[in-house]
């Protein structure tokens, strides 16, 4: 098994690699919590990766949910994840339970909680799923910032639902290609949009009012989550501004772009992110 610093140069490695939007906001932490940050990405990275490897079968999943248990029972294996993930476990005292959450989330993705089209049929089923693969995160997120009111940890949910709605959103078109589609069948029966009109990128009318609809209800749980900020402690308050930001500006260019996220893929430009890291550093939050 790896050294801890080892593990933690690895995690960090990964996060660099990989979390496009989240490591932008690492930046602005001392050094325990971005190090913190960075292993548990790349515990989820893992867990997607498994999800979304060609071939993906639910028993990968299994193993490393019985990996998780053994590695929280303090019998880990050689992965190099474990001993920085275990380390900010015990650190920052994180529920164990939003681990399990997480590949529950993530293994839906393989038995039918999204494996087809149409396999999420409302928003409760949607709230769930998004629940599972992003609420979790921000829960866990918190426990590393520190939090001054447990009045905090509903708003770190619905900020994971936003920032989720707004990652389905940008990723219409890729999901529908890999065989999946999050977007609940009462939202596109309610708006008469096909599954044949996402698959052939059909960017109608009644898509632009779906996305209307689906863009106001992101937008909604960001407004319920706002007061989150002010529940965060001083000392990590500007990196999760620049998360919310990063991905709230997200769904405003999805917006703006007029929603054509069903021939290309939208994002912000390295440049747009490092302008928000720079206001949240110097204050201009």
């Amino acid at each position: 098994m790896l050294s801890l610093e080892a593990s933690y140069a690895h995690c960090r490695a990964v996060a660099k690699a990989r979390a496009k939007n989240f490591y932008y906001s690492f930046v602005l932490l001392d050094k325990d919590r971005k190090n913190a940050m960075c292993a548990v990405y790349a515990f989820m990275r893992y867990c997607d990766d498994l999800s979304d490897e060609p071939g993906a079968t639910r028993t990968a999943m299994d193993r490393w949910s019985a990996a998780l248990e053994e590695a929280l029972a303090g019998r880990p294996d050689s992965s190099p994840v474990w001993p920085a993930f275990l380390d900010t476990v015990e650190r920052y005292h994180i529920p164990h339970q939003y681990f399990r959450d997480m590949i529950a989330g993530v293994a839906s993705d393989l038995d039918g909680g999204g494996a087809s089209l149409h396999a999420i049929r409302t928003f409760p089923e949607l709230y769930q799923y998004c629940y599972r693969v992003a609420s979790v995160v921000g829960l866990t997120t918190i426990h590393i910032f520190g939090f001054t009111s447990a009045e905090a940890l509903p708003l770190a949910e619905k900020c994971g639902i936003a920032f989720q709605l707004t990652n389905i959103l940008r990723d219409v078109k890729e999901d529908v290609d890999l065989g999946r589609a999050y977007l609940p069948a009462e939202d596109l029966a309610r708006f008469g949009v096909t599954e044949d009109d996402l698959r052939q990128g059909r960017r109608t009318e009644r898509f632009g009012a779906l996305m209307d609809f689906e863009i106001a209800r992101a937008q909604q749980y960001y407004r319920e989550a706002r007061p989150l900020l002010g529940l965060i402690q001083p000392r990590a308050r500007a990196s999760m501004w620049a998360l919310i930001r990063i991905y709230s500006s997200l769904l405003d260019r999805i917006a703006e772009q007029s929603y054509d996220v069903l021939r290309r893929r939208i994002s912000l430009g390295v440049t747009e992110k490092v302008w928000i890291v720079a206001r949240a550093a110097l204050g201009w939050m």
